[in-house]
This record gives structure tokens, sequence and C-alpha cells, in this order.
């Protein structure tokens, strides 16, 4: 008998097993981030009636502890993307889940509406941080390809099946006490930053020299401009018209310093060039349209059937909770429809599918039962798992590794901006129906209903262009 001499293919076998094992294994970790920074913001809506009870605020200060943290997030999110690219994913991962750990905490133990407030607000920043840095570090991991474009569905799943169940589990943690809403997700977090400690690889770009590549009057440029310009947005509801212009204004004009800042400069926070790629901007502007859709559907879904219809908020939260099929369908179908479709096809169909479940609640009436509401609660579930991964496929496809962070920022802020343009939209067509009237009547939620449907019909017509593009290209 002849001994069996291991050859270099063998030996390099288990290797390669365990290689894979430990992405996997850092993938959960990144996905459970992603699942927990998705969960915090639908936890905390369903809280919100138990919140004033308790702390005795106004509505105007109940608005804040949501707008608050779309103010950190939305503001800070590209900032975040850039850092993690010049300072390192690791440590930028790392150390915004331990402030978003303590800031989660801080709510939880809050005594005054400030203290809510600001810990929303530091809660948001936070989120802005760790979210192209997850992303970034998921995209970098696997390379582009098959691996790749699994990673990102799985971990798209997780996002969304974040923020679908997050009115369940905040409805029943809300039954219990609204501040298990804040101290549930300090648990996870730690969890979370166990498994990320031991897991997360360490990058060539976290070193002390990074400092000096920051572009400083950039970033505060771009923060303050992108603060100011989600502050119009989600205080437009509310606030006086001519604040509300002049305050937006005021960011846009930032914004435009801002570019002719970036462009003078050796090392931008945002380098201008990226946006020159169609493919990446319609992505974005797809992605836009559709967490513009879903957010302003589940806000008006949320107030019909508490305020109309006089459920509590755990048969609300059990109610919502087929939106989180999309978790499941997510990492299971969608990468069969991709590979055999391509992420356009996929995504496109995701948003017909959205438009169709819109359109059928356009004739809401008063009295419909929970059977009458669920085909279209599945179908919007079915059109977010199309959808929300094959985009972000499409949004990070062909971007170098170094800018990663980059067009995870770009993403996020894209996500961030469609949520407060969906609120700010079905708000305002709720206030224009229902006039005065303290509670909102029948008419109002079938016209606020008009704004995803239309929404949804633009993320088709970006979609189409997108599909033509790439159809015109394939013929040459």
């Amino acid at each position: 008998m002849h001994e069996r001499v291991p050859t270099e293919h063998t030996a390099a076998q288990p290797s390669r097993s365990r290689a894979r094992a430990r992405d996997a294994a850092m993938l959960a970790v990144l996905c459970g981030a992603i699942f927990l920074e998705g969960i915090d913001l639908s936890m905390t809506a369903v809280a919100l009636p138990s919140i004033r009870a308790d702390l005795d605020m106004s509505t105007t200060g109940l608005q804040w502890v949501v707008s608050a943290y779309a103010l950190g997030y939305g503001g800070f999110v590209l900032l975040g993307g850039r850092a993690s690219d010049v300072l390192g994913r690791r440590r930028t991962f790392l150390t915004w889940l331990v402030v978003f750990l303590l800031f989660s905490g801080l709510g939880g133990v809050a005594v005054d509406g400030w203290m809510l407030v600001v810990s929303r607000f530091v809660t948001g920043v936070a989120a802005g941080f760790l979210t192209p840095a997850g992303l970034a570090l998921v995209t970098t991991t696997f390379a582009e390809g098959p691996r790749r474009d699994r990673a990102l569905l799985i971990y798209s799943g997780a996002a969304a099946g974040g923020f679908s169940l997050g009115m369940m589990v905040g409805g029943l943690l809300t039954a219990i006490d609204w501040r298990w809403v804040f101290f549930a997700p300090v648990i996870m977090s730690a969890v979370l930053l166990a498994g990320a400690v031991a897991l997360v690889p360490r990058d060539e770009r976290g070193d002390g020299s990074a400092r000096e590549r920051f572009d400083v009057r950039g970033t505060l440029t771009l923060t303050s401009a992108m603060l100011l310009v989600v502050l119009a947005l989600v205080q437009s509801p509310q606030a006086p018209a001519l604040r509300t212009v002049a305050v937006g204004v005021l960011g846009l004009a930032l914004l435009g310093l801002f570019v002719a800042l970036e462009r003078r400069a050796p090392a931008p926070v945002v380098r201008l060039g990226i946006l020159r790629s169609g493919r990446l901007v319609r992505a974005n502007l797809a992605a836009l349209l559709l967490v513009g859709a879903f957010v302003g559907f589940q806000f008006v879904m949320v107030l019909y059937l508490q305020e109309l219809r006089g459920w509590s908020e755990v048969e609300t939260g059990m109610a919502m909770a087929v939106l989180g099929l999309d978790a499941v369908l997510a990492p299971t179908v969608t990468p069969l429809l991709v590979a055999r479709w391509g992420n356009t096809v996929v995504f496109l169909s995701g948003f017909v599918v959205a438009a169709v479940a819109y359109a059928s609640l356009l004739r809401l009436g008063a009295d419909w039962s929970y059977a009458a509401l669920l085909p279209s609660f599945v179908l919007v579930s079915i059109a977010f798992a199309l959808a929300y991964g094959p985009l972000t496929i499409e949004a990070t496809n062909g971007v170098a590794a170094h800018e990663q962070g980059l067009a995870g920022g770009l993403l996020s802020t894209s996500f961030q901006f469609g949520s407060a343009l969906g609120l700010a939209a079905v708000a305002v067509v709720l206030a224009a129906v229902s006039g005065p009237a303290v509670t909102i009547g029948l008419d109002g939620f079938r016209a606020a209903l008009l704004v995803p449907v239309v929404t949804a019909l633009l993320g088709v017509a970006v979609s189409a262009v997108t599909l033509r593009r790439e159809s015109a290209l394939r013929r040459d």
C-alpha cells in the first residue's frame, strides 16, 4: 500500500473551510447589527403613546423622539461612510456600537423628555456610522460576484426584517414597560459587541496617519448641510412653511458650498466622480423611493388601526408582523430569482408588486377585517423582499474596495431621506385633508395612501430606465 501524500490542494481545503466559516460567523454578527438598527427604529414608534403618558410630553416634544433619531442618522451617515474608509471599518464599527449601546441605555432610564430626545439623537448618529461601516465590511469581505450577492441579500433581509418585525416586538415590550424598548437593544448590542471583537478582522486603513487625510472643512460643511436638510424635512408637517423653506434653502446652500470645497480637496469626504455612475445614482434614487413608499404606508396603517379602529399597540404590532415575511424571502427566494433573471428585473418586479399592494388599499373601509388587509400586507412584504436586497447589490457593485464605505453611506443616506420624505409627505396630506380635526377620517387615510402608490410608480419608472440601459449595453 502506498501512503497518500497530502497535496497543496488537499492541505488548503481545511484552511479554506475555516475561512468561509469565519466569514459566515462575521456575516451573522453584521446582520445582527443591521437588524438591531432596523428594529430599534420601529420599536420606538410603537411605544410613543406610552412614552407621552409617562414623561408628560407634548405632541411636539413626542415628535422629536422620532425626529432626533432621523436628524442624527441623516446628518452623519455620509461622514460615517467616509470615516469607515479612512479610519478603518473595524474601528468605526466597534466604537459606534459601544456608543449605540450606551445611549440606548440612557433612553431607558430617561426621567424627562429632553433626556430621551438627546439619547435618540446620539443613537441616530451612532447608527449613521455603524450602517455604512457594516455594509462596507460585507462588500470587502466577499468578492464581487455570486458570493457577495448572496451575502448582501442575507444582510438586506436582516435589515428589512428588523424594520418590519420591530412593530410587533415593540408592542409586546411596551405592554410590559416602554423602557424595555430601549433596554432590549442594550442587551443585543452587548452580545453583538462580543462577537464583533472576536470576528471582525483588522483592516489596513485603521492607522493613525489616516487622520491627516480627513477633509475637516468638507466634513463640517457636509454634516451641517445634511442636518439642516433633514431638519427641514422632519419638521415640514408641523413648522410654519416659511421657516421650513428657509432651513431647507440654507441646507441646500451649504451643500453647494460643500461641492465647491470637494472639487479642490486633496482627499474629499465624497469623491464627486463616484456620482458620474448612472447605475449608482439610479440605484440610490430607487432605494429612496422604495423606503419612502414603505414608511409612508406603515405610518398611515398604524394610525388607521390605532386611531380609527381603536386597536391596541400589541394588536397593531401583531397585525403588522406579517411584513416581516421579507426576512425569510430575501435570503432564500430572492437569490434564486436574481441568479435567474438578474438584479434589475427583480427589483423592477418588486416596485410593480408594491404599486399593486398600495393601490389595493385605496378603497380602505372603516370596518375592514384583518383578513381584508392581509393580502395587501403580504404583497408589501414580497415587494420589499424583491427590491431591497437587489438595490443594495446594484448600489455597491463596481465600486472600488477603498470606497465601499462611501457607497454604503450614500445608500444609507438614500434610505434615510426616503424615510423622512415619505413621513413628511403623508403627514402633509393627512393634515390637509383632515384640517383642524383632532381625529383623522377615512378620507384622510385614503388620500394619504396615494403617496406610497405614486412613489412606487416612480420607482417602476426609474427601474425601467435602468433595465432599458442594460439592454442597450448588451446589444452594443
